[in-house]
């Protein structure tokens, strides 16, 4: 069974921070290249952060310095450290995962942060940041 499932999402104060999860059944996320999107409701999905499988990451301008994207190879987890939040951070946060190379070897890393190279994405956690 080939899964993807984001948890930790939730209600938080401005200012406050959180840690999503996301946990791969069935295939490797060490092998795999791992990004977070958000898509809020009238807006278009955008990538957060990505972590490639030769370790390095990439992170929306937006976010940089609040996000923290990381692995736990052990786990099978990636994890989406996010500080410092605001009400624009109010978005459903997407796991998603190529497992077959397409943003090293196909697409190029440029297309890291977008949604094209990626083939296995998850459910969707709910992110609200209000006072």
């Amino acid at each position: 069974q080939v899964q993807l499932v984001e948890s930790g999402g939730g209600l938080v104060q401005p200012g406050g921070s959180l840690r999503l999860s996301c946990t791969a059944s069935g295939f490797t996320l060490e092998e795999s290249t791992v990004a977070w999107f958000r898509q809020a409701p009238g807006k278009e999905r955008e990538g957060v952060s990505c972590i490639l499988e030769s370790g390095r990451i990439y992170t929306a301008y937006s976010v940089e310095g609040r996000f923290t994207i990381s692995r736990d190879n052990a786990k099978n987890t990636v994890y989406l450290q996010m500080n410092s939040l605001k009400p624009e951070d109010t978005a459903v946060y997407y796991c998603a995962a190529d497992p077959y190379g397409k943003v090293e070897r196909t697409y190029g890393s440029a297309w890291s942060l977008k949604p094209q190279p990626y083939d296995r994405w998850g459910q969707g956690t709910q992110v609200t940041v209000s006072s």
